[in-house]
């Protein structure tokens, strides 16, 4: 961004110096050199402190593990890539055999426990028995009736659900398979319809002009040509790297850390973002600029300069 402005600036002064046919010589160069650098310093530090750009934003979008509640080999994967699906819709079955001969196991003995408690009643009735073996036949019908309810919930969870409204991606499970209730195998990612949100990486020295509802724009790389009107939603108050987790290890100087940025939650409200908005993948890359109350006409610049950035993403769609 500031290497087009410096661009721009010397395109006037070449234009300048062909137009009025001003010489070459050792005082008309450094003249222009010196005004450049003072002129577009002032610019850029009055740009950059009043209406800060990130050249690092991007859309972001939460992903939902499916990890299933019980290990079981899968018998079925109805569900395909990328397909609308409705909260309570079947991602994938886990063979229920075994889940439903245990459950079977259970609530035999729990007739059996239940056969022995009545006939303790019985014999206490009679003076026969005892409360303690009354006590601990009912303890017994109570556990078996809880490792009922257990199973019956492992067998109602061999069938997989979406949590919500959403899509799976990258579908790779197949009938044979094994699924694992362990969290670091999750089985499926399901990503829920519930939208994205765009996030501007700003440096640390453009804190004090960073607030909450004023102007901004975006620019994606996948958009060429086009800004997107937009606001700043919120401002985020940590940064990833002054994270500190219990541990038993003391804080310590290890080197010099990079500084961090600070992520700018930016709501974009341009009505014709529309047409694009289901074109553009969640983790979409793009630039943005937010546009402070202060030194109001700088922002032109700004715009301006945002604007060439997106036109040169035709000439340069890489980075």
């Amino acid at each position: 961004m500031d290497l087009l402005l410096v661009l721009t600036y010397a395109a006037i002064c070449v234009g300048i110096f062909k137009l009025f046919r001003i010489p070459l010589n050792k005082w008309t160069v450094p003249t222009a050199v010196l005004g450049g650098v003072v002129i577009v310093g002032a610019l850029i530090f009055t740009m950059n402190y009043n209406h800060p750009y990130s050249e690092v934003a991007r859309s972001y979008f939460i992903s939902t593990p499916v990890i299933p509640v019980v290990t079981g080999r899968v018998v079925e994967v109805p569900v395909r890539s990328n397909t609308p699906l409705k909260q309570g819709d079947v991602l994938f079955r886990i063979d229920p055999a075994p889940f439903e001969y245990k459950l079977r196991s259970l609530k035999a003995q729990h007739v059996a426990a239940q056969g022995d408690l009545y006939r303790i009643n019985e014999l206490i009735k009679r003076n026969f028995g005892t409360r303690r073996e009354q006590e601990a036949a009912l303890a017994r019908v109570d556990d078996l009736q809880a490792q009922i309810d257990n199973a019956q919930f492992e067998l109602d969870n061999t069938v997989i659900r979406a949590p919500s409204n959403g899509f799976v991606t990258h579908v790779s499970l197949r009938p044979g398979m094994m699924a694992s209730r362990l969290p670091l195998r999750p089985s499926m990612v399901f990503v829920p319809n519930e939208g994205q949100y765009f996030a501007a990486w700003m440096r640390q020295n453009s804190l004090l002009r960073l607030v909450p509802g004023d102007e901004a724009e975006v620019a994606f790389d996948g958009i060429p040509g086009r800004v997107f009107k937009g606001r700043v939603k919120d401002v985020i108050a940590v940064i990833g790297e002054g994270q500190v987790q219990p541990s038993g290890t003391l804080i310590s100087y290890t080197g010099s850390p990079p500084p961090g940025r600070v992520p700018v939650i930016i709501e974009i409200t341009d009505p014709d973002f529309a047409q694009y908005k289901l074109q553009m993948p969640g983790g979409a890359y793009g630039q943005a600029a937010v546009y402070s109350q202060h030194f109001h006409h700088i922002a032109t610049m700004r715009k301006i300069l945002l604007r060439m950035a997106a036109w040169m993403n035709y000439i340069f769609p890489f980075h």
